[in-house]
């Protein structure tokens, strides 16, 4: 086995490379077609008084080996967890050792043999016979585990996101974010599914793109000759399938935005719109009350760990006006502020806005640097200005600056955006106008004007509720991580410098 601390990465392949050859001059397939397995390490352990003295079949990968002449212990790796192996030469043959000596920490293995307990009390399989699985010529980055703690685990941050694989072997607690993952996205279809939504899909490559305030993505179809968008957004397809007669509707979708990255922020993401005709937002913030509280019940958990906050989650959400909250954190009532006095108050506060900002930019500032950290139970905002929500309905108070708005606000993040539809297809072919202008005048986020959506508008479009979450961010909630890379397999990264020291 190799001595990784005085060879190079070439060296140590082209050593387990002879490996190979020497496995199959001893006649064994180094790459054999299956194996039958019978148990897992998690079920072997967990069952251990009526599998005691029962014979197994497990694989899985070799993360620890232990040589003591003509026996040795090992630990595999499998889809569950770990568990120790026993060999002993007599057991099971000098060609089998012989093999066993060929192996290195990687390796797939599979083992038959009977469950036993060690004298320190270490349940264990007593091999009987061993099966190559799959040879590894490429090392894993060094582990020592010591009373079950890892050291030296691999923790280089980059190196663990662009290398998923060997962070999944090596940092197995990392298995559990997306294990919880896929149990939160169980969990929200069968929340609608119970109540009688359709799920449905609507196109990623668009025409036009919108239902945001966001940049999009442009690819080209050859075939079309057009340009076509990534989408930002589902809501104006799913709007479309409301005005064809469906009631209820939902899409756990991709979307992807030609943004910034951070620790709450990936250019393809993953969200969930859900549309219900006849109901307004009041419904909706129940609806969504409900939602976050049924995923919480079906991991087990009443709170949160998150951005060092105990969220709790089965305690009624507060629900604050917008203007409310201004004056609470920033002590004047802003409601009927223009954008000359908004962008002075900006300014007195500290802020840096650019000469173009528009008024929905200069609040989004304020709200973002004074109000949104402070939010840290769940709360409603609701009851937003209607020149930064275009597709919301005008407030039923009167009030024509306001419209029926609300986005929830958790450990001082975003994590829903919803409104009573704007369904008034003059009123939204104006604000679709007005927004036309604002990208006319520079800004990039700012929605276009998407005709057949206005159209399908004044065929007619009942009453109705919508919502977005965004998946990864409720993830982020559930698993208690601060970074949306931990809960996407898979996230965006920059190109590697130049020079990639090799990770062993």
């Amino acid at each position: 086995m190799d001595d990784q601390k005085h060879s190079t990465l070439d060296d140590i392949i082209s050593q387990r490379k002879e490996k190979i050859e020497n496995i199959r001059q001893l006649g064994i397939n180094p790459y054999p077609y299956a194996y039958n397995i019978s148990h897992y390490s998690k079920s072997i352990i967990q069952q251990f008084d009526s599998l005691e003295n029962e014979t197994v079949q497990i694989a899985g990968r070799l993360m620890a080996i232990r040589l003591m002449g003509k026996a040795a212990f090992a630990n595999i790796l499998d889809s569950q967890g770990k568990i120790q192996i026993y060999l002993n030469k007599t057991a099971i043959g000098e060609k089998n050792y012989e093999l066993f000596r060929l192996l290195d920490i990687g390796d797939f293995i599979g083992i038959s043999g009977k469950v036993i307990k060690t004298r320190t009390g270490e349940i264990t399989i007593q091999a009987e016979s061993l099966t190559l699985l799959s040879k590894n010529i490429r090392p894993l980055p060094i582990v020592k585990e010591k009373d079950g703690v890892a050291h030296d685990a691999f923790t280089d941050k980059e190196q663990r996101y662009r290398k998923r694989y060997l962070d999944l072997i090596v940092n197995p607690q990392v298995r559990d974010v997306f294990i919880n993952r896929s149990k939160i996205l169980q969990a929200i279809r069968r929340f609608f599914d119970m109540r009688d939504f359709l799920e449905v899909e609507t196109p990623v490559l668009q025409p036009l793109y919108g239902g945001a305030n966001a940049r999009p993505f442009t690819t080209y179809h050859n075939t079309l000759d057009r340009t076509l968008y990534l989408r930002i957004a589902d809501e104006l397809y799913l709007k479309r399938l409301i005005i064809g007669g469906f009631d209820k509707v939902y899409e756990i979708a991709k979307n992807f935005r030609n943004e910034g990255m951070d620790r709450n922020h990936n250019p393809e993401f993953t969200a969930i719109e859900f549309y219900q005709a006849y109901v307004d937002y009041n419904y909706m913030m129940d609806l969504v009350e409900k939602l976050f509280q049924s995923v919480a019940q079906a991991l087990e958990v009443e709170t949160a760990e998150f951005s060092g906050h105990t969220i709790k989650l089965m305690e009624p959400f507060a629900r604050k006006p917008m203007f409310t909250l201004f004056e609470e954190y920033l002590g004047e009532n802003i409601s009927d502020y223009d954008i000359d006095k908004l962008r002075l108050l900006a300014k007195e506060k500290g802020l840096e806005i650019g000469a173009k900002a528009n008024y929905g930019q200069i609040l989004d500032e304020l709200f973002g640097e004074f109000i949104e950290p402070k939010l840290i139970q769940p709360t409603f905002v609701t009851d937003y200005p209607k020149a930064i929500s275009p597709l919301a309905k005008t407030h039923r108070s009167g009030n024509p600056q306001i419209v029926e708005r609300f986005e929830l606000f958790i450990g001082g993040s975003e994590f829903a955006n919803a409104f009573s539809e704007l369904n008034d297809p003059v009123d939204q072919r104006e604000r679709l106008e007005a927004q036309a202008k604002l990208r006319d005048l520079g800004d990039e986020e700012a929605q276009v004007l998407d005709e057949d959506f206005l159209q399908a508008v004044e065929i007619g479009m009942p009453p109705t509720g919508g919502v977005g979450v965004g998946i990864d961010r409720l993830v982020m909630l559930f698993t208690g991580q601060a970074s949306i890379k931990d809960v996407l397999l898979f996230p965006a990264m920059r190109p590697e410098s130049a020079h990639n020291p090799e990770q062993q």
